[in-house]
């Protein structure tokens, strides 16, 4: 038994010495089978996948180079005028006459108030030093409103006749200075209301273009059937460009309104001072006489 047992044992062993050797052949030839194609294709020249691969590569690097070469901004001023309709093409230029004027109106004014400061030194320089208030007018510029006013306060006494000799002298030439101030204040305030309505409508105008450029672009997308994001981001955001341009003709207009209207009051107090002080000496004159 003993024997036997041993014979088994054996025998067992060697079986599973033989099933474990057959095991590790199958596997080894497996592995070897499957390793040996891998290492033929990597060691096998690919002429068709190259082409392939080199095709992958540029069509991304020329993409990439045309979308960083392209500077054009497709929903940018330059294409809201090229792709405008007539309604949005003539309130840009609406806008652009209103920014043209009020850009205008403002070097004008303020040369206009320039002159009006050097013609009051003059004045104070040189016609309360001299003889008469006919002398003193003849000795300013003709362009300066303060000579126009003195010769208006000379006509008047000298017309004081006729019918207007029922006026008392006092009152008739308060009225010809007070005249003659006032159509000088009318010619300061000249092109201010043009400053005025541009700072008031301006924004209107460009919302108009706005609500235009939105209708056209909401028709365009719903004819077409594509709503996504480009279709209505782009068309959209150009149209409010109209929006942004009223606003920026507008605000320059106002500002130059009021910055006007603050110089003008200076000038006007110093114009109905002269006219004050005149009017009390061609009284005066008028009495000695």
């Amino acid at each position: 038994m003993h024997t036997k047992f041993k014979v088994l044992v054996r025998a067992w062993a060697l079986t599973l010495s033989l099933a474990a050797v057959s095991v590790a052949g199958v596997s080894t030839s497996a592995m070897a089978q499957t390793a040996a194609p891998e290492a033929a294709a990597a060691s096998a020249p690919a002429p068709a996948a190259a082409p392939m691969a080199t095709e992958t590569k540029v069509e991304p690097a020329a993409g990439a180079k045309k979308t960083e070469g392209s500077t054009d901004n497709p929903y940018g001023i330059g294409a809201l005028w090229t792709n405008a309709h007539s309604v949005d093409m003539g309130v840009l230029i609406i806008l652009g006459i209103m920014s043209m004027g009020s850009w205008y109106i403002l070097a004008i004014k303020m040369l206009e108030q320039r002159k009006a400061g050097s013609f009051a030194r003059e004045a104070a320089e040189k016609f309360w030093g001299a003889g008469t208030v006919a002398q003193g007018a003849a000795a300013l510029s003709k362009d300066s409103p303060y000579q126009f006013i003195a010769a208006a306060g000379v006509d008047a006494t000298k017309k004081h006749g006729g019918l207007m000799g029922h006026i008392p002298l006092n009152d008739w030439i308060s009225m010809s200075i007070q005249r003659s101030v006032d159509r000088v204040n009318r010619e300061m305030q000249g092109g201010l209301s043009f400053l005025a309505t541009v700072g008031s409508i301006s924004p209107f105008v460009g919302l108009f273009g706005t609500v235009w450029g939105i209708y056209n672009a909401l028709t365009a997308i719903g004819m077409s059937g594509q709503a996504s994001i480009d279709k209505v981001a782009g068309p959209v955001g150009s149209a409010l460009i109209m929006t942004a341009l009223g606003l920026a003709v507008a605000v320059p207009a106002v500002l130059a309104y009021n910055y006007l209207i603050s110089r003008n009051k200076g000038v006007m107090d110093d114009i109905r001072g002269f006219g004050s002080d005149l009017h009390s000496v061609l009284l005066g004159s008028a009495s000695k006489s």
